[in-house]
């Protein structure tokens, strides 16, 4: 039983690090229709930033207090400028997004190579972040890493920031009616142009976030976002389109899954069981888990 519960945890921690780098999708791809395939990158460019941090700041606890924050801006601004640049002219065309993003990340990716190098890096973990916390002693005792706990309550902490943003206040009211009528919202007198940038802000920067917290869980390197981006839209597209109830659900439903696959079998065959699991529960259900009720005269 410990063994399972010990299993359990692990897969909770893996659906924290894909619920905190899904919540930026749920944004950009389920609420404004963009697939962003630079997301990945924005991710490699917070996680880059605890590794420039390090370097001035010796203590690795304040560089990664101070690494949260300024990710947040980094990322988000990269999302800001390229939705400036390039996504406001293909709203209406989603495949060009596709195209258009991934010629972005092999840019961003060859640009990390050329400035950090080819090599993935290793980063230092804060002292406060290396023991464990025991639940169950014993023989067979139950230990969680505080870096996992760490993780578990920063994506607690986004999701909590996030749906308080989108409920609570006028910008995230301003994004759920560019959403739900593009065309109604302009003639109200709102500015859709800043809107979806403030949006892309808001989705790239959780995306820097998530960054840092895989900093605490390997080494980083150019290609860090591309080998997760796609577990990232399989969270997005089991939890429902832009539905971030959907998401969380989708992201811990999932990691458990595969951590307690990887126990029973090899990571190869966990991560095609997964696969499967998520083909046959879309053929039941092709809209996910949460959908959005709509009223239709047909």
């Amino acid at each position: 039983m410990t063994v399972y519960l010990s299993q359990s945890f692990t897969g909770i921690s893996i659906g924290a690090v894909l619920l905190l780098i899904a919540l930026g999708l749920s944004l950009t791809f389920g609420q404004m229709g963009v697939i962003n395939m630079a997301h990945g990158e924005f991710i490699m460019a917070g996680a880059y930033t605890v590794y420039m941090l390090q370097g001035p700041i010796s203590d690795a606890g304040v560089s990664l207090l101070l690494a949260l924050p300024v990710a947040f801006l980094v990322a988000g601004a990269m999302g800001a400028l390229l939705e400036w640049l390039l996504i406001r002219r293909l709203y209406a065309r989603p495949l060009d997004t596709l195209l258009v993003t991934w010629g972005v990340s092999l840019m961003l990716q060859q640009l990390a190579r050329d400035v950090f190098g080819a090599p993935n890096v290793h980063t230092s973990s804060p002292d406060w972040l290396s023991g464990r916390l025991t639940l169950i002693g014993g023989e067979d005792p139950l230990t969680l890493a505080y870096s996992r706990l760490f993780i578990l309550g920063l994506a607690v902490a986004a999701v909590a920031a996030l749906t308080l943003t989108l409920r609570r206040t006028p910008l995230g009211r301003r994004m759920r009616a560019v959403v739900q009528h593009r065309d109604l919202a302009e003639a109200s007198g709102i500015a859709t142009g800043r809107v979806d940038r403030l949006t892309f802000f808001l989705g790239s920067g959780l995306a820097g976030l998530a960054g840092v917290a895989l900093t605490l869980v390997g080494p980083i390197g150019p290609t860090m976002g591309t080998n997760i981006i796609i577990d990232a839209f399989l969270v997005i597209v089991v939890g429902g389109i832009g539905r971030l109830r959907g998401a969380v659900v989708a992201a811990f439903a999932l990691g458990v899954l595969q951590a307690v696959m990887e126990y029973s079998t090899t990571v190869s065959v966990a991560r095609v069981t997964v696969l499967i699991a998520i083909v046959a529960f879309l053929q039941w259900r092709p809209q996910g888990i949460h959908t959005l009720r709509t009223r239709s005269l047909a």
